[in-house]
């Protein structure tokens, strides 16, 4: 999208212009995420699938750093871009791939010598710990291309190419389903061959992405990059919400599992995990929305048109209502169903991770507008208050009804934490967004 495309009204039909692409595209991943632990649980059993969650913290933490440089760069580029400095916007993007890339391998060096010593004191039976090794140790190959898709993927929303980012995202999705029957019923490889279905997956949109950004009629596009730290710090210091967010995900999924290992075992974590898929199916509606209205308000900002910025955040939030009760209700009815693909109605899974969902699909209602003010500090340049917000939610809201919840009400109160978490933050977030209204002027 050229830069005339953020010079249309703000109404609604141009603002879902923007979202709706990176709506189902978010829809997707989570889907094809979904039928990833489908066929583990199907093809495997759910021993292979609490394996999953079991790795999900270290997983989580790939996802957090390329969460950061990609949200917080994409808000420094964007921001450029309103502002006019062009060149200067595309040096910075090239810098901050290159600096993707070098991430990418320490990171992958680091998961190697760490994950032995992760699940050796979770005390797990020697099968899962063994699903354990395997998924990981196959993951990590792919930190490189999952960290520069996540980047690539914003990038093409922010250069007006979502639809591109959106047909990236099916494709890659599509592979990782058809690999996942190919690699784990036809050739056997088990559960190392769905960690390889979903790397080659997330790898499609890494390698469009460099041929895209490689041509040089792209608003945003590779040039000779300038080393620049303070462009760095600013992209890391505005992207550190959605970094710590993912981040204490990853922690807060390490506590879910030891307090679940603790008052049921592993079935308990087979029932949370399955749990986890429906929320994240559902919050990924939010995440895709923030996502594609990100550079709208950061393009706003930098050209300082409150009134367009004013607009955007109305419609935001009605929308966001909209698909909060909508996925309240649907979640509701659908649980039995939807719970009965990953386990037989006769395993103790499948009834444990439907009270659970009863429970959490509650959070529903709040989570959209937690999501949604989290990116939009980012979006304008205000890391500090979106870190604040996002650290809060996912951490310390979260392990408090963890500590609190399961000592007093049990297994149920493992399930309550996440609504009730989501509603403290909810609180949080209204109150940062009146209270910064006169200095961004966006309500």
């Amino acid at each position: 999208m050229e830069t005339n495309a953020y010079n249309k009204p703000v109404t609604l039909i141009n603002v879902l212009k923007f979202a709706v692409p990176t709506i189902v595209m978010s829809l997707f991943m989570s889907f094809y995420t979904m039928v990833d632990g489908l066929f583990v649980s199907n093809l495997i059993g759910t021993e292979a699938l609490s394996a999953v969650n079991l790795a999900a913290p270290v997983i989580q933490l790939v996802t957090a750093i390329s969460t950061m440089l990609a949200t917080g760069g994409s808000a420094v580029i964007m921001k450029k871009t309103g502002e006019q400095k062009n060149e200067e916007a595309r040096e910075d993007f090239t810098f901050l791939i290159l600096v993707n890339v070098v991430v990418g391998l320490i990171m992958c060096f680091v998961g190697y010598l760490t994950m032995g010593f992760l699940f050796n004191h979770m005390n797990l039976s020697p099968e899962v710990a063994g699903y354990c090794h395997e998924y990981l140790s196959h993951y990590l190959l792919f930190t490189v291309p999952i960290l520069l898709m996540n980047n690539f993927t914003l990038y093409m929303i922010a250069a007006g190419k979502s639809t591109l980012s959106l047909f990236c995202s099916i494709s890659g999705g599509i592979t990782n389903m058809v690999l996942d029957y190919l690699l784990i019923a036809v050739l056997n490889l088990g559960i190392g061959g769905a960690a390889i279905a979903t790397g080659l997956g997330y790898s499609i949109t890494a390698v469009v992405g460099l041929i895209v950004f490689s041509n040089k009629k792209n608003l945003i596009h590779f040039k000779k990059p300038k080393c620049r730290i303070k462009v760095l710090i600013n992209a890391a210091s505005n992207g550190c919400s959605e970094m710590a967010a993912a981040l204490v995900t990853g922690i807060i999924t390490l506590f879910f599992n030891w307090t679940m290992l603790k008052y049921v075992g592993e079935d308990g974590v087979a029932a949370i995990t399955i749990i986890m898929y429906v929320l994240m199916f559902a919050s990924s509606l939010y995440t895709g929305y923030s996502y594609g209205t990100a550079p709208m308000a950061s393009y706003y900002f930098g050209e300082q048109n409150h009134d367009k910025l004013k607009k955007l955040i109305t419609i935001s939030l009605k929308v966001i209502a909209f698909i909060s009760i909508t996925t309240l209700i649907l979640s509701f009815v659908i649980t039995k169903p939807l719970v009965s693909i990953f386990a037989h109605p006769d395993h103790p899974v499948f009834q444990l991770a439907v009270t659970g969902n009863y429970f959490c699909t509650i959070a529903l209602l709040f989570i959209g507008f937690n999501i949604f003010t989290s990116g939009l500090f980012t979006a304008l340049s205000n890391g500090i208050i979106s870190a604040v917000l996002a650290f809060s939610r996912s951490f310390v809201f979260m392990l408090i009804t963890m500590l609190i919840l399961p000592a007093l009400f049990g297994v149920n109160g493992i399930w309550m934490a996440t609504p009730v978490a989501e509603f403290m933050a909810l609180l949080l977030s209204f109150h940062m967004l009146i209270k910064y209204k006169k200095q961004y002027h966006y309500l």
